[in-house]
Parts: C-alpha cells; structure tokens; sequence
C-alpha cells in the first residue's frame, strides 16, 4: 500500500490529509467513551549505546532524569536499532519496515569501500521515499498535530524532508551535525540563537514550545537529537567536572563525551517537567531510544567516545554494541512503572505500537514488518515474532564489514558477505559474543542462515556481488579512503 492508497483508504484526500476531524473514523471501540487520546513524545538520541545510562548500569554518566523516566515506565533490556548506522534506523522508526525492505540500508549519503574488495558496492537508496506511509502521517490523518524537531538524515529538502512526511512543524532540522553544536545561528541550523547557546538545549526550547502550544490537542513530538554524536562538543564546565571524576583505566571515562550525555539526560528532565506542569502526564506516552550503538572506535578527535562494554564493539558492527539501544517507555495508567521487560524488541515495532495505542487499526497499514509491543506493555502477552533480522550490505567508517543477521530466541547468527563465514552466538550464557558456535552448533547455524536468506528474499534485500578483479593475494585497504562522517 503506498500514499496515495494509504490516504485512500482512511477517507482522506491528499489535499486534506490534516483535517483534525476525521478522529471518529478510526476510534476504537475502547476509546468510544471519550478517553483523551494519548500524545506521544520520542525521543531519539544519535549514537548512544545502551550502556550510556544510569539506569543500565554505567556509573560514570550521570543520567537522573531518564533514570526516572525508566522508573516510571518499562526498561527493554533487549531492545534493538535496525540498523548499526543512524538513517537506517531512523527510516525503519518513520515507516515500520526494516531497512532492507527500504533499500535504505547506509547512512546518507556515506559510502566507505576499500581498494582491492571481495564484493561489490551494492545499488541503495539516498533518501526515505515519498510514496512511504510514516506514522506521522498515519497520526496525522486520525487529527494529531505532529512535529519534527532536530535531526532528520533521512533525505534532502527536494527529495524528503519532514513537511513532505506527515509533519506539520519543523524545528532546528539538518541532515547531519554540519551545524555542529555551538552553531553559527540560522545557518548551519535553521535556528535563531545567541552565541555560545548550545544546540541541544535550544533544541529542547522548540519542543518544550511545541508542547506548550498543543497541550489541549494529541501531539505526537518526533525529537530527534544531534548529541550524543562527534564532534564531541559541550558546555566546558560540564566536561571540567566529568574531568575531575574520570578514571584513565575505567572503559567508560571521556569527559567531553560525559557532558554530552549529560546534555541529553537534562533535556529529557526539561520534557518530563514540562508536562508535569501542564497537567498531561497521565496522557502523554514517552518513548526514549537511540539509532545505533555508542561510537567505541576512534573517529575524529577525542574518540573513541564510549565503551559499550560487556557489549562488543559498537556503531558500526553488527555485534551486540553496534545494534543493543536503551529502549524506555513510560505509559501511565497502562504499563506498569518500574518494569524490566527481556523480550527482544526492535526499531520496526515503534509504528504498529503507536497505531495501537491511538486506537488506530493495523489494518490501516498492513505493510509493516514490526509488531504492536502493546501487549508486552500492559503485561498480558508476548508478541508472535519467530525471529528479528538485519541486513548491511556495507563497509562502515567504524571498520564493521557487511553482514546479515538474525536474532531466534538466545541465538544469534551473523554471517558476512565479504567472505561468507558465519558466527553463532549464546545471548543468554554469552552477552559479550566471545565463543563462536557456528563449527559446534553446525545444524543450527545453517538453519538460522537459511531463515536469514529466506527473509532477505522476502523483502528483496539486495545483495553484493563478487568482485571478479579481486586479487586474494594483494591486501584490501581501507587506509586510502577518507571516511564520511554520518
């Protein structure tokens, strides 16, 4: 089902896609009371790793505000980006639909390739398609007031920009972190500001703005943030007092890179604060989540930025660093506060979520390849799901080579496409993916490849071919290329 048919079926014409009226067409029968419909506030950060919070266990980083937002709400343990590279993610989280489906697969508009490589640079696409049904625009046509602020990376302002989305309001929208983080207002970020204000602040002023204007109508806030990613930038006397706390030999202890979580973590208090002051908690669902694991290479200056520790590597890498994202959500009145939830949970799963809790069928878009997490939330079921896949047919900056991957109860299986072998992993018994099974567990290994490859059939993933001028004997080299920061 594409636009055009989406819009179609909802009763709603193209020209007339915003028309607040049109909530009774689509009510549910729980709601046919007068229930409020709840808002919704995401928040999605740029290159955190699970590890990054307090309340998953890093010491270091002082994170009080989502801290309390985990105890107010349900903390997924394994929760998940669907890409290890940020539009991916962020195009799956917009549309519902894995990355390969999309054939957005890369980070825009990087392309990192070595001389003398096994495979072929695969064909992907540059932007997010117009003819995507995002849940803004599903949330839109049932008489939400929808807004994008910070960070978009999915497509230019002539290809795909958030007002051509189902947006109404953008705020401080780029592509990337040109602007950088004290900016040269109005241009690098379309922004009025004073000099020496920092952009995640200003940011969270045009959302607490947002939030303010619309608290007596359904919102739904798409506040994507340009921290925690490089350049690593931040108020100085925030990174002299994580200076004085940081231990050289402790895995987590880059001050800069502290102030910036820090940043984040005091822009999530601000929101919560704000709706406590405007009376709508009770009906306002907060959901907190990143694109992709914390950056744990170095790239740039003052890098590496993280350890994602017991988590190996990070962005970049189809290992549990580069994919495993803090995954928060608070729902009052429905999910119970302060629960931990260890079901595997995913990128795709944020659009049927929110369809359902506005009372929105599945039906309206059955596309999807993500799973209403609803029931994991209210705490009377699981969810259907035999398994959850990636696909990265791409070198990253981070030194991460394409691979597939699927995740089926504790097992997980990568195999890579440069050279085709496959790894096998124990999640349960073996969180940090130190023993690979793949030889041991033979039988399981090619069954779990064969899901693999069935599913990247299904959503015709594509697929590098070999490169007929390699040469085994000459080394393939990534020294020569100058990676692009996305």
């Amino acid at each position: 089902m594409n636009r055009r048919e989406f819009l179609k079926n909802a009763g709603i014409g193209l020209g007339g896609a915003a028309a607040a009226g049109l909530w009774p067409l689509f009510r549910s029968s729980s709601q046919a009371g007068g229930a409020p419909k709840p808002n919704f506030v995401f928040v999605l950060i740029d290159d955190m790793g699970q590890r990054d919070l307090g309340c998953y266990g890093s010491t270091f980083f002082e994170t009080p505000n989502v801290n309390r937002l985990a105890s107010e709400g349900v903390l997924f343990t394994d929760g998940y980006a669907a890409c290890p590279v940020c539009s991916p993610t962020r195009a799956s989280l917009l549309t519902g639909r894995y990355p390969a489906r999309l054939r957005l697969t890369n980070f825009l508009v990087g392309q990192r390739w070595p001389t003398n490589p096994p495979i072929l640079p695969v064909p992907w696409r540059h932007f997010l398609p117009l003819e995507e049904v995002t849940i803004a625009e599903a949330l839109k046509a049932a008489g939400y007031v929808t807004a994008h602020v910070g960070k978009w990376h999915c497509g230019s302002p002539r290809d795909s920009w958030p007002d051509k989305q189902g947006f109404d309001v953008l705020a401080g929208t780029a592509n990337g972190t040109r602007s950088y983080f004290f900016p040269d207002w109005g241009k690098g970020v379309p922004l009025d500001g004073r000099a020496g204000d920092y952009l995640t602040d200003r940011l969270t002023d045009e959302a607490l703005r947002f939030i303010e204007a619309n608290r007596d109508k359904p919102f739904f806030l798409n506040f994507c943030h340009y921290a925690v990613h490089i350049p690593l930038m931040a108020r100085q006397e925030v990174i002299e007092r994580y200076r004085a706390k940081a231990t050289p030999d402790a895995a987590q202890n880059n001050p800069i890179y502290a102030a910036m979580v820090q940043s984040v973590d005091e822009s999530a208090g601000r929101i919560l604060r704000k709706l406590d002051e405007l009376g709508i908690t009770e009906r306002t669902v907060v959901v907190f989540t990143s694109d992709n694991g914390g950056l744990s290479v170095r790239e740039g200056p003052n890098t590496p930025a993280t350890s994602n520790a017991p988590l190996r590597a990070g962005k970049g890498y189809l290992y549990e660093g580069g994919i495993r994202e803090p995954w928060l959500v608070r729902w009052p009145g429905v999910a119970k506060a302060g629960t931990t939830c260890s079901v595997p949970v995913t990128s795709v799963d944020v659009f049927p979520t929110l369809l359902e809790m506005a009372g929105l069928p599945r039906d309206l878009r059955p596309e999807l390849d993500g799973e209403s997490i609803v029931p994991l939330l209210r705490g009377t079921g699981g969810l259907r799901r035999d398994a959850i896949y990636w696909h990265y047919p791409h070198y990253s900056n981070q030194g991460g080579s394409p691979g597939g991957a699927i995740r089926q109860g504790d097992h997980k299986l990568i195999e890579f496409y440069d050279d085709g072998h496959l790894e096998l992993y124990d999640l349960k018994n073996d969180l940090s993916e130190t023993t690979n099974l793949a030889a041991r567990m033979s039988e399981r290994a090619a069954d779990l490849r064969s899901k693999l490859d069935a599913w990247r059939r299904a959503v015709g993933a594509q697929m590098p071919a070999r490169n007929p001028d390699f040469d085994p004997k000459r080394p393939t080299d990534f020294l020569k290329e100058t990676p692009k920061k996305g």
